[in-house]
């Protein structure tokens, strides 16, 4: 994988490269709405932004890194059209980059993926669109954030406690069985040759080594998007969504063979595409866990395999659940225990499927912290205590080993 270094640009802004304009835009795309003092605690999470949004991001972010020429500015000031000006020019120049490499289109432009109506706002602005790409390289970003001071160890893959023909020999061996890979154990298969002659050697004779077994991992990640998450006076969806993203990006790019896919629980709970995860907004008001995880183990069982699992980022207790009538109960005041009964029988169900969950919570509430120690008891999952001003940095609570551990 081709290696990005990023350092202070000292060029015109002709030369940026559509990396380095995707890094001046991360504020932008990752923003919860937390920023925007007219809708800070009053979230639309079906507010998309338009082309124009993205225009002023860019010149803020070109303003705040002082890249934009003093002439320019002048210029740009004093100008009846700002469209005849060589910063607009300069910025329509950046978004057509960001769209020729690949990680910009509006809706409709994926052959793929239609989209009928629904791209221009209210006053008719056009509408934008992420695509994979731009979330993969805005995850790796996140990733190199949180794990960047956890040593230079290579990220493997997920181990087991099986042993097979592989490439990580472990000194075993065992007779090659028909459907074995021919890895064979030379001086071994020689002595038993010697012995019992060419004649008479047999397919058991032949003697492979052993590797340890590593295996795919069929994941979803739960991201709880409900109104806590911006509403005690910090914004924590943007921490949890850098969480998500690189989550996703190490698992799609570290770990062949893995799937992963991502789901938004508030009021009830849908499956998002990664390309749409940075814009995700906060909204509606409650937390509804036990949808969340009844749509996660849905998902597990469509995308098959043994080995499954489920990420869980929060902030905050269940508050809300779906009832048999299609009806939302809602109790935003302590644990209610119709809802705590639910939520884990739920987790329960996961259990016994064998999907383990596990759990980054972003915050440290007595009544968060004894649910999320009842889940991972139940799943046999982990659970990561941490901050979302400082999410790399964690404690990892081990319910089932007892064991605790601080990055």
């Amino acid at each position: 994988m081709k290696a990005i270094r990023y350092s202070r640009y000292e060029g015109t802004l002709e030369d940026l490269s559509p990396e380095e304009i995707l890094s001046l835009l991360e504020d932008f795309l990752l923003d919860s709405g937390f920023s925007d003092p007219f809708q800070r605690y009053d979230p639309d999470p079906e507010r998309r932004p338009t082309l124009e949004d993205l225009y002023d991001a860019l010149l803020q972010a070109l303003l705040q890194n002082e890249l934009v020429p003093e002439d320019w500015m002048r210029e740009a000031r004093f100008a009846e059209r700002k469209e005849e000006t060589r910063l607009y020019q300069a910025i329509q120049g950046m978004i057509r980059k960001l769209q020729e490499a690949g990680y910009l289109r509006l809706p409709g432009e994926d052959p793929l993926d239609p989209v009928q109506g629904g791209y221009r706002g209210e006053a008719g602005e056009a509408r934008f669109e992420l695509t994979e790409k731009a979330s993969d390289f805005l995850g790796l970003k996140s990733l190199r954030e949180l794990l960047g001071a956890l040593g230079r160890n290579a990220p493997g893959l997920h181990p087991t406690p099986h042993h097979a023909p592989g490439v990580e020999k472990t000194g075993e061996t065992k007779a090659w069985e028909w459907g074995d890979p021919l890895e064979l154990n030379v001086p071994e298969t020689l002595k038993r040759a010697a012995a019992k002659g060419l004649v008479n050697l047999a397919p058991e004779d032949l003697v492979i080594d052993l590797a340890e077994y590593t295996a795919s991992m069929s994941t979803v990640v739960l991201l709880d998007c409900s109104h806590s998450m911006i509403l005690y006076g910090e914004d924590r969806f943007t921490p949890a969504k850098k969480v998500a993203l690189a989550l996703a990006h190490l698992i799609r790019t570290q770990y062949p063979g893995d799937r992963v896919r991502f789901v938004l629980f508030h009021d009830t709970a849908e499956e998002i595409p990664l390309a749409k995860l940075p814009l995700a907004q906060v909204g509606p008001y409650h937390t509804n866990t036990k949808a969340g995880l009844e749509l996660a183990r849905t998902l597990l069982k469509k995308m098959g395999g043994e080995m499954k699992q489920i990420i869980l980022i929060t902030d905050g207790k269940p508050s809300a659940i779906t009832l048999p009538s299609g009806e939302i109960y809602k109790n935003a005041w302590g644990l209610d225990p119709l809802i705590l009964a639910e939520t884990l029988k739920e987790a329960t169900l996961a259990r016994k499927e064998g999907i383990p969950i596990h759990t980054f919570m972003l915050a440290r509430e007595p009544e968060l912290l004894a649910f999320v120690k009842k889940l991972s008891q139940i799943t046999r999952g982990k659970a990561y205590l941490t901050h979302p001003g400082n999410i790399g940095r964690y404690l990892l609570l081990d319910f089932l080993n007892k064991k605790v551990q601080r990055n």
